[in-house]
């Protein structure tokens, strides 16, 4: 067992650490901790309520705003992955002294401004100020979401021939961090014209939208059995998380995958795979094959671009990567590229 050199754990020290040691049995636990799954999800009376926990991740680099903007995004994108509606925020700030008092109102009134856009209640929480707290982790939160126990998603309700659906495409986080982080550079290497145009990129880095649009189609048998929020090791992570969890083989095509603007420039620049960055924003969506096409269209009503890039399989036909007509085995990339890309971007601006 060996903890991974920056991110998430992996596999390995989740599975040998973590997973054995989950305080209390409860039978009201309908989806606990597992990879490829974002949400846990508990029955209360004949409710399902979807719940998670992530840090509140605040970057000044981005202006305070789009901070805020991106921190509740980050906090509500796993949640919605369940299929139900956000209801309920509680936070906690832990900031550091060097906050000034209007940083805090502008970070605090369009975390508000957002929730209520949402239809989220701020519940409870902590703020104050302390010494050795520091950015871009200022604290914690965890989102709720609730609805009828037959409307929730999850891998277990994925079936052999489900189709898979991806949203926004590769590494949308990565470039929208660096397109926000480095405007100057994008601009010397590509113009003006892109290095704006990239900017874009950034208010992309939610699911929110994708998911709750997806799901009014219908969920399990009528439509939407599984979403996963392609984080940390992007969409070839998410897709082998996502098979893993429901325990079913895949065939991904990767060359159906849509892809934005200004996306493989950027990635070639900062040299990473787009397909193994990290990707707060696309969506990986499972949804039974009648429904598939009316996914794209109702994504694309709403000006989200959408691909129908490959289906589950048994599981004895394993994890499988199609690209320029040539199969192979689909792994995990372990190791995102983006986090070592950003640090040394960032010791040679």
């Amino acid at each position: 067992m060996k903890l991974s050199d920056i991110g998430k754990i992996s596999a390995d020290v989740f599975n040998e650490l973590i997973f054995p040691h989950l305080g209390a049995e409860c039978e009201n636990i309908l989806v606990g901790p597992q990879h490829g799954i974002d949400v846990g999800i508990v029955k209360i009376g004949n409710k399902a309520v979807a719940m998670t926990a992530d840090p509140v991740f605040i970057v000044p680099e981005y202006g305070f705003e789009r901070a805020a903007w991106f921190a509740i995004h980050i906090l509500v994108s796993d949640v919605v992955t369940s299929g139900l509606p956000p209801k309920y925020l509680s936070i906690d700030l832990n900031l550091p002294m060097s906050m000034t008092e209007d940083e805090l109102k502008t970070v605090w009134t369009t975390i508000d401004k957002e929730c209520k856009l949402m239809g989220i209640s701020i519940i409870c929480g902590h703020t104050a100020r302390y010494e050795n707290c520091n950015y871009p982790m200022v604290g914690g939160a965890t989102v709720l979401a609730a609805g009828d126990i037959d409307k929730y998603v999850s891998p277990q309700f994925i079936n052999v021939g489900d189709k898979i659906i991806i949203t926004k495409g590769p590494a949308i986080e990565a470039c929208g961090i660096f397109a926000t982080m480095f405007p100057e550079l994008l601009k010397d290497k590509f113009g003006s014209e892109f290095a704006d145009k990239s900017q874009s990129i950034f208010y992309k880095m939610s699911v929110v939208k994708d998911a709750l649009t997806v799901v009014k189609i219908g969920v399990r048998d009528k439509g939407i059995s599984a979403m996963h929020d392609a984080t940390e090791c992007g969409i070839l992570g998410a897709v082998y998380e996502i098979s893993q969890s429901a325990g079913l083989g895949v065939r991904l095509y990767k060359d159906k995958i849509v892809i934005e603007d200004c996306v493989p420039d950027i990635c070639n620049l900062f040299g990473i795979d787009p397909y193994k960055s990290i990707s707060e924003g696309t969506l990986i969506i499972a949804c039974r094959e009648a429904k598939a096409e009316n996914v794209v269209e109702i994504l694309n009503s709403v000006e989200i671009k959408s691909s129908i890039c490959g289906e589950f399989t048994r599981i004895k036909y394993g994890k499988i990567i199609i690209e320029d007509g040539k199969e192979k085995i689909l792994e995990h990339p372990k190791v995102d590229p983006f986090w070592a890309a950003f640090y040394n971007a960032m010791k040679n601006v």
